[in-house]
């Protein structure tokens, strides 16, 4: 299972508004909560799942630690169901890196 966080935010991707001022993300309840439910990753169309303004990471930590990927940059998700699709995240052949691009898609069912 995947949980995609559709905020809306991603309006401001590709504009000089996308890194300025406050961006959406989850708090560290939520991220508990999410590792309870144990889903394979948790996607949001913000820049970062953590806040950025002390530099703490809750969310980051918690869900890496419960071994759940963190997608984030995510856009589109407003042409998503609320179900009825299979997720993919495709990622590069890549190592050595913490942080990387995937090729992020959804099949929708008729």
């Amino acid at each position: 299972m995947a949980v995609l966080v559709h905020t809306g935010f991603s309006q401001y991707w590709d504009t000089d508004d996308y890194f300025k001022g406050n961006h959406p993300f989850l708090t560290r309840d939520a991220a508990g909560f999410l590792a309870d439910q144990e889903p394979s990753l948790v996607g949001i169309d913000s820049y970062n799942i953590d806040s950025t303004a002390d530099g703490a990471r809750p969310v980051h930590t918690i869900l890496l630690k419960a071994k759940i990927y963190i997608i984030e940059h995510m856009t589109g998700l407003e042409n998503l169901p609320d179900t009825g699709f299979d997720f993919f995240a495709v990622p590069q052949k890549i190592r050595g890196l913490g942080s990387f691009p995937v090729r992020a898609f959804a099949i929708v069912s008729k």
